[in-house]
């Protein structure tokens, strides 16, 4: 079910377009006119190695594949070889399709450097990992990194009722039940590949059992996918979790609800289930850094940094080992203190704003390097904290309106009793 063009590519259609790089590489001539090298960096199964190819038999030019876990520098100076001559003898142009570069140590990276800055290949490199930390500087100067995203579910509805159609697929040899398309969709977590295999698994299961009677009755009697089909042949238990529905928001609400309520086994139990579930990585990773600023604050002042730790993590290597440093994270968000006075403190300030309580800016807090600022007194009277051997002085800072207004309430869990203890004093000495 490979394409063969890129018209029948599902998904990608942000690089798909009329005049994208995709498309004028594709559909230059042998000669190598509009040969840019490109870098394809995205998840598993989410059509790499499908573009590459479609793109090298739709240009006519020749196509060679390596990867990165079997090949060496002696195998790419080969391809270059070959490739110098075809260009040379025969007008022919070749397409370099190297999986897994992210492999490549930096040596090998750089016996690719003078075929790719030469024209004698063009270099369609794909990568689960990020380029910037994984591809040498030199090789992604002379390349255009594009960036696969996971397919969506309507994207994997179309390429499974394909699959089941198509004469290159089941043609049409079984019915697949919308509720078994779903359990498939959710299975393949934006990964056709899994989506593929999911499907042939289960139709292998479907026909098996089948029954063999060839009279007219039976042979209408197509055999039928459903999802307890889905559930036997792939040996995983269907969740019912719909990624825009109801279920979606339920768990997701008790993730959190179980991180504020500092219980670490339901947290990672809800984990779990999004995680299986298909769930977007990042969007777990989202919600982390959110709770930790909303729900955590000043009470433990690492929370925030774990979780956005957790998330650059997760981005950088995703699932499945991105379910560790979420789980590192969701438990130690559990463990810690809670306060809410941070996000108490802006919401405050903000209804502030919004209902006009501003007033001006104290004259000593104004700006007065510019020219004519002296003379409208700003700045006059301001008092520089670093010269009172306290670091703290008696000063106004908000405008008279506001004076003596209280945003921010420390609690007495975690760090913020000392913030408060802190706070006390320095609001003693400040406002007098």
């Amino acid at each position: 079910m490979r394409p063969r063009a890129l018209d029948e590519v599902v998904g990608q259609q942000h690089l798909l377009g009329a005049g994208s790089p995709l498309r004028v590489l594709a559909e230059s001539t042998s000669t190598g006119a509009g040969a840019v090298s490109l870098i394809l960096w995205g998840p598993p199964g989410t059509g790499k190695t499908t573009v590459a190819q479609a793109i090298a038999s739709s240009s006519g030019r020749r196509f060679v594949e390596l990867s990165a876990v079997t090949a060496g520098i002696k195998d790419v100076r080969t391809v270059m070889e070959r490739a110098l001559d075809d260009r040379d003898l025969y007008g022919v142009s070749t397409v370099l399709f190297l999986d897994e570069i992210h492999r490549f140590t930096k040596a090998q990276q750089d016996a690719l450097l003078p075929g790719v800055e030469n024209g004698w290949v063009t270099l369609v490199a794909a990568t689960t990992e990020n380029p910037s930390f994984s591809v040498i500087s030199p090789l992604l100067s002379r390349s255009l990194l594009l960036t696969l995203q996971p397919l969506t579910d309507k994207d994997l509805e179309v390429l499974l009722r394909r699959a089941v159609n198509d004469p290159r697929g089941l043609a049409e040899s079984v019915v697949l039940e919308d509720e078994a398309l779903h359990a498939l969709v959710q299975l393949a977590s934006g990964d056709a590949r899994r989506a593929l295999t999911g499907l042939e698994a289960a139709a292998a299961s479907a026909l098996s059992t089948a029954p063999h009677d060839e009279s007219a009755d039976a042979v209408d009697q197509l055999p039928v996918i459903t999802s307890d089909t889905v559930s036997a042949s792939i040996d995983r238990a269907l969740l019912r979790y719909d990624k825009n529905g109801d279920e979606h928001y339920d768990v997701v609400s008790a993730f959190i609800k179980s991180i504020r309520g500092s219980d670490p086994d339901a947290a990672v139990h809800y984990l779990a289930r999004m995680i299986e579930a298909g769930e977007d990585p990042r969007f777990i990773a989202r919600r982390l850094i959110v709770h930790a600023a909303e729900d955590i604050g000043l009470a433990d002042p690492h929370a925030l940094p774990i979780a956005v730790a957790a998330a650059e993590a997760t981005q950088l290597i995703g699932l499945p080992e991105a379910r560790i440093p979420l789980a590192e994270a969701t438990i130690y968000l559990a463990t810690a203190p809670k306060s809410n006075a941070v996000i108490s403190a802006i919401d405050a300030a903000i209804a502030d704003v919004r209902a006009g309580n501003v007033g001006r800016v104290p004259i000593h807090l104004r700006d007065g390097h510019y020219p004519g600022a002296k003379r409208l007194g700003h700045g006059k009277g301001y008092r520089y904290p670093h010269s009172d051997p306290v670091g703290v002085v008696r000063q106004q800072y908000l405008p008279d309106e506001l004076q003596g207004r209280e945003y921010y309430t420390p609690t007495s869990h975690g760090n913020e009793r000392e913030v408060l203890e802190r706070l006390q004093k320095i609001r003693k000495i400040t406002r007098g």
